[in-house]
């Protein structure tokens, strides 16, 4: 009967128990941690805390798989899942359509693109560019604050997404509602949230980092011309690289649901994320040369935390970027996360 269930339900062979089990995960630590948190025991908030955030991490790359259908056979099913667990991570304004949309231009026309330009907007704002380096020194995530913070706005900054007001004064009502008795309940509480998301922002940031070489692409839907690799899937895997935090203890990378097997994903995109490992294995084996080393990852998030608000250009033209890669010295992509979908 199980069995049965799967293959009527699921899009591959072991989605059920996985899916149930990333699931259960998400839920436990993140409505957990909220409870933890409430107790207002120093400790216990400590820890729901840290669980919360892994929780909103692991909600994240749940709805990156559903935005591939790779959760269930129906396309529908994965849109009612991913809209769901993007309250969770606080993408909700946005929506899931658009969500999936953009990041299925990335994979198809291997471009980062966006709507609105945070660097340029950047450039023409001195002392708000000056507050973000300085936010960002302090790995406080203040890039991807603004993206998220934008895209709970868009809809009154950007005409294409006027029909979407309604919608989103509906969630601003009751997101900042509970975020309001949170903060009436206890200051503590609700500083541990700040923490938590903070913590979750950094980490998805920090696996996109690095994970492609490509060009920066500014209202790609009118300048189709500037896309010079739409669909070449040689350009496509040269300007990718995978970022695991472990190849010998491959289990450490469930952390991320195997989100670094990157080169892997990007040759077959619906792959689900617990066939990653196995796929990854059998393309490349052994192969190093784009695999990242967590060291230097670290080192690399590290040394260019500043440098990444802006970012180098030079980098999408560099034949030097893997080397850059290997020795920790990479600048990297910014603001370029699957949830902020303009």
């Amino acid at each position: 009967m199980i069995n049965t269930f799967e293959k009527n339900w699921f899009r591959y062979k072991g989605g059920l128990r996985a899916t149930i089990l990333a699931l259960l995960y998400c839920q436990l630590t993140y409505f957990g941690g909220i409870a933890l948190i409430l107790s207002l025991n120093p400790t216990l908030m400590i820890t729901g805390t840290l669980a919360m955030a892994h929780g909103m991490v692991i909600a994240a790359y749940m709805i990156h798989e559903c935005g591939h259908n790779a959760v269930f056979k129906s396309p529908h099913h994965n849109a009612w899942l991913g809209s769901a667990l993007n309250w969770l991570t606080g993408g909700c304004y946005g929506t899931y359509d658009d969500l999936r949309a953009n990041h299925m231009k990335h994979h198809v026309d291997n471009v980062d693109a966006v709507t609105f330009d945070y660097r340029s907007y950047l450039a023409r704002h001195p002392t708000q560019f000056k507050i973000v380096k300085a936010l960002e020194w302090l790995y406080i995530p203040a890039v991807e604050l603004l993206m998220h913070t934008v895209l709970m706005f868009a809809p009154f900054l950007f005409k294409e997404k006027e029909d979407q007001q309604l919608r989103v004064m509906g969630i601003i009502v009751v997101r900042f509602g509970l975020l309001l008795g949170v903060f009436l309940y206890s200051p503590f509480a609700y500083a541990c949230y700040l923490l938590a998301y903070a913590i979750f922002l950094t980490v998805l940031r920090f696996m996109d980092a690095l994970q492609h070489n490509y060009e920066y692409i500014v209202a790609v839907d009118s300048n189709f011309h500037l896309i010079e690799h739409k669909g070449d899937r040689n350009y496509e895997q040269s300007h990718t690289f995978s970022n695991p935090i472990s190849i010998n203890h491959p289990w450490l990378n469930l952390v991320t649901l195997n989100f670094g097997y990157h080169n892997a994903h990007h040759a077959k995109p619906t792959t689900p994320w617990h066939e990653l490992p196995k796929l990854h294995k059998s393309l490349y084996a052994n192969e190093a040369t784009s695999i990242i080393p967590f060291r230097q990852q670290l080192l690399s998030f590290h040394k260019n935390r500043v440098a990444r608000v802006i970012g180098d250009d030079s980098e999408t033209r560099s034949n030097e970027f893997a080397q850059r890669l290997q020795n920790g010295s990479a600048v990297g992509a910014n603001g370029v996360s699957f949830l902020t979908s303009f």
